[in-house]
């Protein structure tokens, strides 16, 4: 279906092209294979022309770029449970739930696929970390007021989000909240986080 230009609709046309091409973009990387995502596809699968993508992102990487930092900001308000061990187990068992939906999968491919790329896709991921680590940075500060001891951004981002990620990436993400709560008792508390369901060593040969 294509953009009307003719039909007013909230938002502008702007607002409109953006929305269809983002939505090509996860319907062509949700297909078998999920490697026909050049901007002539997505461009026909929109219904916009080429030139309007270019115009907009310059190349695919940026374009792939923003549509995974627009999906994965769509989170859920931050927690307050009171206690930084709460707040941040909250956080990041909702992080993994939305990593393990399908479309969280498509989106970290899209992710993926925008590397290296270009400075100006370089920039969108650097936003959604930025992003990310103000989340993280939120919870401390509430922590620190309330007197307790809150490790640094770098900590949480390597200790808890970062293998999210990871797991998430190469499919291993377990399908309970035990491994993301687990992440950040170890962080937190210290020693090794007890094994799980689909510990990345059960995908070796």
């Amino acid at each position: 279906m294509s953009v009307n230009e003719s039909t007013p609709r909230p938002g502008g046309r702007a607002a409109r092209v953006r929305s269809a091409v983002h939505e090509a973009v996860i319907e062509l990387l949700s297909e078998p294979g999920g490697k026909d995502v050049t901007v002539p596809a997505i461009a026909q699968r929109a219904g916009v022309n080429p030139t309007s993508i270019y115009r907009r992102w310059g190349t695919r990487e940026a374009l792939l770029a923003d549509v995974a930092v627009t999906r994965l900001a769509e989170d859920s308000p931050l927690p307050d449970t009171g206690t930084l061990c709460g707040d941040l187990t909250q956080w990041a068992t909702a992080a993994a739930s939305s990593l393990m939906r399908p479309e969280g999968q498509l989106i970290l491919r899209a992710l993926v696929m925008s590397l290296p790329g270009t400075p100006e896709a370089q920039e969108e991921r650097s936003r959604h970390f930025a992003r990310r680590a103000d989340d993280i940075g939120r919870i401390l500060d509430r922590a620190a007021a309330r007197g307790e001891d809150p490790p640094d951004i770098d900590q949480v981002l390597d200790h808890v989000l970062g293998p999210l990620y990871l797991r998430a990436l190469f499919g291993a993400m377990p399908a309970t909240p035990a491994y993301p709560q687990a992440l950040v008792e170890q962080l937190l508390h210290g020693g090794s986080a007890p094994a799980r369901p689909g510990n990345l060593r059960t995908l070796r040969p």
